[in-house]
């Protein structure tokens, strides 16, 4: 009951704030800007432009998604509404998760209407984004929000004001997404031979924008980008259980970050 009294609060103030609309119109220029980028090449499965596509996405989606949720969140301490909200008998795990329901609802809303506008635009134009292009592409973003969302609300939960969630959310998204590669190959660098492959695997799980690209490049067929043993080890992407696989793989990883994000928020 709280939950969903706290996921509807969550999307009211979420489309009142001057933030989101910021994001969505940022996101509508991005997504046109997509669209320009196909039409000037024939999308089948995996190309340079599918992948100049997915690492545009992973760009933008997961810096606007951590500052636009930890700044909700840092905003509850800031003004003094959480300490209203706390004489209910209300529980932390209670307010975090309508807080991430509400913000999904937000985020996915401002996804929605930026794809939605592209589409328009494209059929119009008669250079529109196939439809299963379209979806690939709009579920590849979701999967992106719901991953980076409970980052985002732990570190909202860590910070004491915008200030500290602004300089947090940016240091994460410049490490997952700018400096991944190279930190991961100069580490690389210093082991073994044979011990390369292990770690290289067991670190694609450690960052969610990785092993989302991965198997998004795994499922358009691309997979023998990444080298001819990184890919055997793949073939679980193909299999029946795949998509299984990948799911549980997510709600870990989401569920991990809430528990975290939980206990952060109780002991602040």
């Amino acid at each position: 009951m709280h939950i969903n009294l706290i996921a509807k609060r969550e999307v009211k103030v979420g489309f009142r704030n001057p933030w989101s609309y910021s994001f969505m119109a940022l996101f509508s220029l991005f997504s046109l800007g997509l669209l320009v980028i196909q039409s000037q090449s024939y999308m089948q499965g995996y190309t340079y432009t599918t992948g100049t596509m997915l690492n545009l996405i992973l760009y933008l989606l997961p810096l606007m998604t951590m500052l636009l949720s930890s700044f909700s969140l840092t905003a509850e301490k800031e003004e003094g509404s959480w300490q209203l909200l706390s004489t209910y008998a209300m529980t932390t795990s209670s307010f975090l998760l309508g807080k991430y329901l509400g913000q999904a609802v937000v985020l996915v809303s401002i996804v929605s209407f930026g794809y939605g506008l592209s589409g328009l635009v494209g059929a119009l134009l008669g250079k529109s984004f196939s439809a299963t292009t379209l979806l690939f592409l709009f579920v590849f973003s979701l999967c992106i929000i719901l991953l980076f969302l409970g980052i985002a609300l732990l570190i909202g939960a860590l910070s004491r004001n915008r200030w500290q969630a602004l300089t947090m959310g940016v240091s994460v998204w410049f490490f997952y997404i700018m400096a991944w590669p190279t930190l991961l190959i100069s580490l690389l660098s210093f082991v073994p031979y044979t011990w390369i492959k292990p770690i290289l695997q067991i670190v694609t799980l450690l960052n969610p924008a990785e092993f989302v690209r991965v198997f998004s490049v795994a499922r358009l067929g691309g997979g023998s980008i990444f080298g001819p043993e990184y890919y055997k080890w793949m073939y679980w992407v193909d299999s029946p259980l795949g998509d299984m696989c990948f799911v549980a793989l997510c709600l870990a990883w989401i569920g991990v970050t809430m528990f975290i994000a939980i206990k952060a928020w109780e002991r602040r």
